[in-house]
């Protein structure tokens, strides 16, 4: 029992001496892991995508975020971007917009993408909207409790496998 102030805490000296330990945790055990959590995310996203040529399955990737920020990683559920000229089009749509530096009005081609489209949806040629299939967040949603455990248990075994001091 610690005591603080007027305050008594019991296990405060144990909770401090865990909380320095964590400090000196590698790297690889979050990276570790953030990835396997991750992973589940990735699968449900990849098998809940709607399939018409396979391009959208194919182009879900999983990237990990840059940080130099110790014990912390990332990883998005996100779209290749090296398959955007598949991803991207211009319809026969036209946008007229206000050019504030050339102080006139533009015409051009409204541009899609169509992972936008199928996970929100879409206006169809005929005015009526098509509802998305938010494939990528059932893959979160869906999945937040299993995610939230696999990276704990493995955290907690990559820990416990670190040699002691």
């Amino acid at each position: 029992m610690a005591r603080r102030g007027n305050v008594e805490i019991e296990g405060l000296d144990n909770l401090m001496r865990t909380l320095r330990t964590l400090e000196n945790i590698p790297q690889r055990v979050a990276t570790k892991a953030a990835k396997k959590g991750m992973n589940i995310a990735y699968k449900a996203a990849r098998r809940n995508a709607p399939v018409d040529e396979g391009y959208l399955k194919q182009g879900i990737i999983l990237k990990p975020e840059k940080t130099r920020k110790r014990g912390k990683k990332v990883y998005f559920v996100t779209l290749d971007r090296g398959l955007n000229h598949i991803f991207q089009g211009t319809s026969n749509q036209t946008v007229t917009r206000w050019n504030r530096r050339t102080k006139r009005r533009e015409t051009r081609n409204k541009t899609s993408y169509y992972p936008a489209s199928q996970e929100y949806g879409f206006i169809a040629r005929d005015g009526r909207y098509v509802p998305g299939y938010q494939y990528l967040r059932k893959s979160i949603d869906g999945y937040k409790r299993e995610i939230e455990k696999t990276i704990v248990g493995v955290a907690t075994e990559e820990i416990d496998k670190l040699p002691r001091n």
